[in-house]
């Protein structure tokens, strides 16, 4: 999940819609099922340990990631400098914290393996915790930037190699780090996804300037495969080559296979034809891809629908086309993917076991004061929740989409 995107992608459409908002209809948002929204707990923005700290000093944004597995919320707090486990009813379980920066618990203690505690914290010296994922051992995996004497640039792929995968056990204990080539290597490049997978395998996602790089560990910490992605290898269809271009937006892991999931979106270019003169480009198809990680094979592709923002000009109806984002993937092969709306999120839910098969197409409602920053989870199961920031204080939410998933039967 990348919050960032989404939220510059949600202040894009805001931005469209108020554009075209002297116009009779302005933007026309799609009269489709939303679901029903449950608000679990709130915590207040600050360095306590049921606090959230979403502004550091020089009052930049976080990269706080969270997950929710079980019931359970974990909470990787960049600008805290800690990661935090809260059950649905917003009670602290459990803190890993960097006691250097904050305060001594109050209400957590020490665990050691003489007591029997419900509730207990540990110490670590996080940097600055990101992206979280919890496998089915409950075991904890938090990317962290590494010190800056130990970063270091690699002129072959033009990245800056600064950050590791942290491995904790259940409880909290720090277990060992993960770099590229497994326990104790060398730091990763930029991460842009971190995802338990089948067998409680660890999969992690990089960006490089020259394509994309996915990490695949067992539960040892050994490197089984390394998928390299370059950025002129994209698939493109065999009957557009000579029409569209590619770019390579996402890449998700599936909960249950050895699969990645590689959202493409592909553009035209588009002329004057009075000219014909170039004039930019347009949204032609998006299309996931789905590749096996043993083989590096696409095993099937799935074209997804584009989302259409509907305006008038000049008492004309005019729709633009625009590719939905990639949120995650459910077990047994179901997509979510979402648009930003007025009122929320537009979403759809593809089954890929058929082509084209469309689940389920709905909405969630997201308030305009909650947009400070935001960030998804989809759960291996398919609940939806969310952690949405406001200037005052933190809400934990989730949406029952799992009810939307047909059985296998």
């Amino acid at each position: 999940m990348k919050p960032s995107s989404l939220y510059n992608i949600k202040i894009y459409f805001i931005i469209l819609c108020a554009f075209y908002a002297f116009l009779p209809s302005g933007c026309a948002e799609k009269q489709v099922e939303a679901i029903t929204r449950e608000n679990l707990f709130i915590l207040q923005i600050g360095r306590l340990e049921d606090q959230i700290a979403f502004y550091n000093q020089d009052g930049d944004r976080g990269r706080n990631g969270f997950c929710m597995s079980e019931g359970i919320f974990y909470i990787s707090d960049t600008d805290g400098q800690k990661v935090t486990r809260f059950n649905s009813y917003g009670d602290i379980l459990t803190m890993i914290y960097n006691d250097e920066t904050n305060p001594q618990p109050l209400t957590l203690k020490p665990k050691l393996d003489s007591e029997s505690v419900t509730r207990w914290a540990f110490t670590y010296p996080f940097q600055k915790p990101g992206r979280i994922t919890i496998d089915r051992q409950k075991h904890i995996y938090v990317e962290d930037l590494i010190p800056d004497e130990r970063r270091s640039f690699d002129p072959e792929s033009k990245a800056l190699l600064d950050r590791v995968a942290l491995h904790f056990d259940a409880d909290g204990r720090f277990l060992e780090y993960l770099g590229q080539e497994g326990i104790g290597g060398s730091p990763f490049p930029q991460i842009e996804g971190l995802y338990t997978s089948v067998n409680d395998d660890l999969a992690v996602v990089c960006r490089l300037s020259t394509g994309w790089n996915i990490y695949w560990f067992d539960t040892d910490g050994i490197l089984l495969y390394l998928i390299k992605i370059k950025n002129g290898s994209v698939p493109i269809p065999s009957d557009r080559k000579d029409v569209v271009f590619a770019s390579l937006d996402s890449i998700a892991v599936a909960p249950d296979a050895r699969k990645l999931y590689i959202k493409v979106d592909y553009y035209r270019d588009t002329f004057d034809d009075s000219t014909n003169t170039r004039t930019g480009n347009e949204s032609d198809s998006s299309i996931i891809w789905v590749m096996r990680v043993e083989d590096g094979i696409y095993e099937k592709n799935i074209e997804t629908p584009l989302y259409e923002a509907v305006y008038t000009e000049n008492n004309r109806k005019v729709v633009i086309k625009i590719p939905y984002t990639l949120l995650g993937i459910a077990e047994n092969e179901r997509v979510f993917l979402y648009f930003p709306e007025e009122s929320g999120y537009a979403l759809l839910i593809l089954d890929t076991r058929e082509s084209n098969g469309i689940q389920h197409q709905s909405s969630i409602r997201v308030d305009m004061n909650e947009l400070q920053f935001n960030a998804f989870n989809l759960s291996r199961e398919g609940i939806l929740s969310a952690m949405l920031i406001s200037d005052w204080d933190v809400k934990l939410v989730w949406w029952r989409t799992d009810k939307f998933l047909e059985d296998d039967g």
